[in-house]
């Protein structure tokens, strides 16, 4: 499945909002800086899917806020 993400980096609270049919805004608590938001929004979504971490990748938007990501099941 290919979801369509908007990051909100150095958020105080980590959570994920579904905004449309493939759409989420998640608020990250890590900051922009050296891919650690990239590594901590993994993480979120891994957990909000009850995935491992191995099944959700960034395809798409590495440096921007708005990102596509493919979610693989197991």
């Amino acid at each position: 499945m290919r979801i369509s993400v908007t990051v909100v980096p150095n958020a105080k609270v980590a959570s994920v909002a579904k905004t449309g049919n493939a759409s989420y805004k998640v608020k990250v608590n890590a900051r922009a800086v050296e891919g650690r938001a990239n590594e901590r929004l993994v993480e979120i979504l891994a957990d909000y899917f009850s995935l491992p971490k191995s099944c959700v990748t960034i395809v798409g938007g590495l440096k921007g806020r708005s990102k596509t990501v493919d979610i693989t099941p197991r």
